[in-house]
Order: structure tokens, then C-alpha cells, then sequence
């Protein structure tokens, strides 16, 4: 009868502690949730519930290959926008559990809300899917997508005929491009390689690798020092001109309640990046150096005029002066706006 007992008594510890052990999960599930859109910003303490604490020897928090146990929102840790992690905690009777979360950063200032005066129309090849679009004085530098179909080509604002292009292999799904000097940098969707072009007659000068950390290519500028290139996720990644293989530093990139992911063509003017968001009518004005969004520039009454609904998205920004040029995947059109 006493093994018996003792063998119940330890069965009966056993599913006590299992019982602890998933309603401490679950109340540290339910606090994630509760703050995910809410959110954090640099510097905030998570304040993770008294049980969970009561429970826990330690508590750490991994995030990629890193680990960290202290519990406030660290940029050395952290980056904007979403950060999938997991919670490991050390049980005070040696066991180990661990539960992920999504632990969402956003920047502490509201963006601005960018307005805007349309001042002139030109036309714009409906045939071209639209992935790089820089203005060189009265010339437009443009990257054109889709397999079979890709290029990159020159031409005058408000004429649709090319005055140079010069066309991908078959393989080639062209994305970003951007102006470095007199040279002419373009990206490619999933064949991880860029080309760098002569920009005086578009001849293919040397092609690159990407570096392992990138995904894919999607757009391309430059802001007089490093190339700025986005990859479909939520960072930007800067690149040296000189050896644009090797990513140099990362940011992310969120509002003060949003974080961004599909970043798409790029432009960079007055120490401000602006990205196309995939498949929203919005500009995002971006702070380089960390990421937070500063202005949000709304065109969707242009979008409507110009937009099927499809594929046929806004993408493509200029400026000509301080007026910003912009332009979509297979737009009949090209419009200058004012900005404020």
C-alpha cells in the first residue's frame, strides 16, 4: 500500500506541476497578445505578470542568435517594426519553458501627413512594369520587370520613346535600379545578382552578387554615399557603391502603430528615404538613420485614376526639384506633384 501511495503521490506532483506549468504559459501568451498592437518603444519594461515572475527563477528573451535577460526594449536588442522571440523561463524547480511571441517596436513620434498638388500629367508606356524610376534632369533612368520582358531604359519626360534600352535574358526579373555617378545600379528578384550599367549607353559594365543576409531584390537608391536597398521585408539595407555584396548596416522600418514590411521602389531626397509600400496607395517618408517613419504621403485618388486594382500598383519615385514624380507598374501615366 505505501508504493502505491508514493507512486500516486508523485503521479498527483507530476500533473500539478504540468498543470502550473501550462497555465504560466498561457498567462504569458495572454499579456503578449494584450500588447501586441499596442506595442513597446525603446526604453519601455515589459511588465511581465506576478505569476510568471512568482514561477521564475530567470527569465531571458532570445531573438535570433542573440539572448537577453534583461526585460526592457533594447535598439541593441530590438528593431522596429516585429520581432518574433521566444521567452525562456527557468522554472524555480530547474525546469526550462520556453513560448513565442511577437513583440511589435514602434517609433514614439506620430508621422506627419503628407500633402499634395498635382501640377503636371505626361504620358507613360502602359507596357512597362515599373520597378526602378529615377529623373536625370529632363531624363527618365526606368527598370521594368517580369521574365521574358525585362529592361532597363532611357527617355525623355513626356515622350513614351525610348531613347536606349537595352533587355534581360529570359531568367531575368528585373526590380530596383538607382544612379551612382555615371554608372547605373540595378537589382534582380530571386537571381541574387545586380548589374551595374554605363549610364551614358546603358552597356552591362560588371554584374554582383548579393549578400546571404538578402532575401530577394526590390528597390534601389542612393544617397550620395551608400546604396539603399529594400528586399521585400521590413529593413533597409546600406550598401557600399564599391562593393555592393557586403551589407554595411540594417534598420527597420515602423510608424509610431505600424510596423512596414514589402518596402518597394525607392527614392532618396534631402536626407529622407521614400518608399512604395506593395499594394498601398502610400508614400512612406523614412528617417535613414533609424528607421522611424516621418510622414505618410496618401495618393489614393491618384492610385484610383490610374489603378485596375491588380498588379498594376504604385511604384515609382522622382523628384524633379523639390516636386516629387511618380509613376506604377503599367501606368499610361506619370504625375508631378507638389509635397508640403
Amino acid at each position: 500500500m505505501k508504493k502505491i501511495f508514493l507512486t500516486s503521490a508523485v503521479a498527483f506532483l507530476f500533473l500539478v506541476s504540468c498543470t502550473n506549468d501550462k497555465d504560466i504559459l498561457n498567462s504569458l501568451n495572454d499579456y503578449n497578445i494584450s500588447q501586441q498592437s499596442k506595442g513597446y518603444h525603446f526604453g519601455d519594461k515589459l511588465q511581465i505578470p506576478q505569476d510568471v515572475l512568482d514561477y521564475s527563477e530567470a527569465i531571458t528573451i532570445s531573438y535570433g542568435d542573440k539572448e537577453i535577460s534583461n526585460l526592457t526594449i533594447d535598439p541593441t536588442f530590438f528593431t522596429l517594426g516585429e520581432n518574433d522571440v521566444t521567452f525562456n523561463i527557468k522554472t524555480k524547480s530547474g525546469e526550462v519553458l520556453q513560448q513565442d511571441a511577437t513583440i511589435n517596436v514602434f517609433a514614439k513620434a506620430k508621422p506627419r501627413s503628407i500633402t499634395y498638388t498635382v501640377l503636371n500629367q505626361y504620358p507613360h508606356d502602359a507596357n512597362n512594369f515599373v520597378q526602378g524610376f529615377q529623373l536625370d534632369g529632363n531624363t527618365v533612368y526606368e527598370s521594368d520587370g517580369q521574365n521574358g520582358q525585362s529592361r532597363i531604359l532611357t527617355y525623355n519626360l513626356g515622350s513614351t520613346t525610348p531613347i536606349i534600352s537595352t533587355s534581360q535574358p529570359e531568367d531575368i526579373f528585373s526590380e530596383g535600379s538607382t544612379i551612382v555617378g555615371d554608372k547605373v545600379y540595378q537589382l534582380t528578384w530571386k537571381n541574387k545578382k545586380g548589374f551595374i550599367y554605363d549610364k551614358n549607353s546603358l552597356k552591362l559594365l560588371s554584374e554582383f552578387p548579393y549578400d546571404n543576409i538578402l532575401g530577394e531584390g526590390w528597390g534601389l537608391t542612393y544617397d550620395g554615399k551608400e546604396l539603399i536597398l529594400s528586399d521585400g521585408t521590413k529593413n533597409l539595407y546600406f550598401l557600399n557603391p564599391e562593393n555592393p555584396s557586403k551589407v554595411l548596416r540594417t534598420i527597420a522600418v515602423a510608424s509610431n502603430t505600424e510596423g512596414y514590411d514589402q518596402l518597394n521602389e525607392l527614392e532618396y531626397h534631402k536626407g529622407s528615404v521614400y518608399a512604395n509600400v506593395w499594394h498601398k496607395p502610400i508614400i512612406l517618408q523614412i528617417n535613414p538613420t533609424n528607421g522611424e517613419v516621418t510622414g505618410i504621403l496618401d495618393l489614393t485618388n491618384i492610385v484610383k485614376q490610374s489603378s485596375t486594382g491588380g498588379e498594376d500598383v504604385l511604384n515609382g519615385i522622382a523628384f524633379k526639384g523639390d516636386n516629387m514624380v511618380i509613376t506604377g507598374k503599367n501606368w499610361s501615366r506619370i504625375y508631378e506633384i507638389s509635397i508640403k
